[in-house]
């Protein structure tokens, strides 16, 4: 090709996947370490892009076909955040989305780096058809208990989509049965199965995670803009030491709580 090897190692890095296959039979014969090492690399990164690809397009294949099944129907998909820390709200986040565009790197906001959620959450806002987050402050929660909490906060959250003038044929959950709407389909481990579902997940998370940085401002001994109410062993030892705020859960922190300072 008459191209130094720092060349086609440009060439190949912003290569796609066409452009990569004419790159690699052009270069079947070229022996040097670099080249070769360069190719190699190249592969490896349009392998993981038609994965993702693949992945992405399974994600909303799902909920097409569920659709289909029922006539061309709305589907909002639903999950919570912050089940499990000793502070803060409970979160419910519910997105309907539309068949395109196709909000790249969707997936369960656990497997996805907080830059890159930040980034999904605005394109999950910018193109959903409706979306809402709904919130149980944590005195709720140790009034009623975690699963009249989640079903709350589940309703609260349809009725808020409908109220934006979308009626929902299905409710997607993610997980057990809650029986909260007679609309309600289940989906273990949804957030990696369903897109709608998947937003929601990381649309709640990226809110929650907001609010409780807010929250680090106002009650700054226990980290919440690091550990976000979770046990941490720093926000433990906190606890221990400056006792409750109003927006811990009481209910979670009988094993290390002493009168509460507020």
């Amino acid at each position: 090709m008459g191209l130094t090897a720092a060349d086609i190692r440009r060439r190949l890095q912003e290569a796609d996947e066409r452009e990569f296959k004419v790159l690699e039979r052009s270069l079947v014969a070229d022996t040097r370490k670099g080249v070769r090492e360069a190719v190699e690399v190249a592969r490896r990164r349009i392998e993981a892009e038609v994965a993702e690809r693949k992945r992405l397009a399974a994600l909303y294949a799902y909920e097409r076909e569920l659709a289909a099944a029922r006539g061309g129907c709305v589907i909002v998909g639903l999950d919570e955040v912050g089940r499990g820390p000793l502070a803060g709200p409970l979160a419910v986040g519910a997105v309907v989305l539309p068949d395109e565009p196709v909000v790249e790197g969707l997936n369960d906001s656990k497997q996805v780096k907080p830059a890159d959620r930040e980034r999904i959450a605005a394109q999950v806002k910018a193109v959903a058809v409706a979306w809402t987050v709904e919130y149980v402050e944590a005195c709720d929660i140790d009034a009623c208990g975690m699963t009249a909490s989640l079903i709350t906060a589940f309703r609260r959250a349809v009725a808020q989509v409908e109220a934006a003038g979308v009626r929902p044929d299905v409710v997607l959950l993610d997980g057990n049965p809650l029986r909260m709407d007679e609309r309600e389909v289940n989906v273990v481990k949804g957030d990696c199965r369903c897109a709608s579902i998947a937003a929601a997940s990381i649309v709640a998370k990226v809110e929650r995670d907001a609010l409780m940085c807010r929250y680090a401002e106002q009650y700054p001994e226990y980290g919440f803009d690091s550990c976000k109410g979770y046990a941490s062993p720093s926000h433990i030892e906190a606890i221990k030491r400056f006792g409750l705020t109003p927006i811990h859960r009481v209910s979670f922190c009988t094993a290390f709580t002493q009168p509460t300072l507020f």
